[in-house]
């Protein structure tokens, strides 16, 4: 599932933004960014992540901006003394001395005191950052969740689609009692009349085949079983996805059987345009945790 969340937070050393983004995935593949020196913040990252979400590509990325204008600016008196001195040199003992904005302006003269930072400093930073974190983690499952009610409409649709045609299927005279005995008494008079003619046994273990070919209400019976399994899935909600994945597989099994059985043009046309949405439907599938 697709999402986008953003989170922010600061202190009185520093500022961080964390963005975190999701893609459909089979799995959960978590990928982070961080500033250097900030490694500790990745288990944190991790648990938020793996406690709320089980499928699809996650990225998290911190971007930090340590608030290096909080020191106060420092003369560096050695650096300064080797620029004068390095100036008598070139221009001789009565050169005037070099302007002092010239002097001021030589890269490492003036720089920033920063504060140094302690263990404790960095560790507080990590746990502040990690706290960002989970509110980011919270609003990308709430943008998921929100895609989530909108594939699931999507997905009782293709649903309701699916039960229409293994009505339509179950409806076709080619199924009708009295069209499926005519056909079978052709089939097994076809062998009575076959030369040589067909020892009883062979008769009876092809009779039983037909039969078994000409009967497609099995299939039919488990597919409306399937997509009451589903919608119980889709009601009930929670990470659903995998299962889906494997029902997908079944929906197909038994709609393949339906159109390798089918010896009629009208039950072939519609196991295939049933065959046409239940790809789309697993396509769907694939986007749902």
């Amino acid at each position: 599932m697709t999402g986008f969340a953003r989170a922010d937070g600061s202190n009185e050393r520093a500022q961080w933004v964390v963005e975190a983004r999701s893609v459909n995935g089979k799995g959960r593949d978590l990928r982070c960014r961080l500033p250097a020196g900030l490694d500790g913040v990745e288990p944190a990252i991790r648990t938020a992540v793996e406690a709320r979400l089980t499928r699809g590509n996650v990225n998290v990325a911190v971007n930090l901006t340590r608030l290096e204008n909080a020191g106060a600016l420092r003369i560096n008196r050695d650096l300064l003394a080797q620029v004068l001195e390095l100036a008598r040199d070139i221009g001789g003992p009565d050169a005037p001395p070099p302007a002092i904005d010239t002097l001021l302006s030589v890269r490492g003269v003036i720089d920033s005191a920063e504060p140094r930072e302690t263990e404790e400093d960095r560790q507080a930073l990590e746990q502040a950052i990690a706290a960002t974190v989970a509110t980011a983690i919270d609003r990308l499952v709430e943008a998921r969740t929100g895609e989530g009610a909108h594939l699931a409409a999507v997905l009782l649709d293709h649903l309701a689609e699916i039960e229409r045609l293994t009505d339509a299927a179950a409806a076709t005279s080619s199924l009708q009692p009295e069209a499926l005995r005519a056909k079978l008494r052709g089939q097994i008079q076809a062998l009575l009349d076959a030369v040589p003619p067909v020892a009883e046994d062979r008769l009876a273990q092809e009779a039983a085949l037909l039969i078994s070919k000409a009967d497609v209400r099995e299939e039919l019976d488990r597919l409306r079983a399937h997509i009451s399994q589903a919608r119980t899935m889709l009601r009930d909600g929670g990470a659903v996805g995998r299962r889906l994945d494997f029902l997908c597989q079944e929906f197909n099994r038994e709609a393949n059987t339906l159109c390798s059985k089918s010896a009629d043009v009208e039950l072939t046309r519609i196991g295939m345009e049933l065959k046409a949405v239940i790809e789309q439907f697993r396509e769907q599938v694939q986007n749902i945790e």
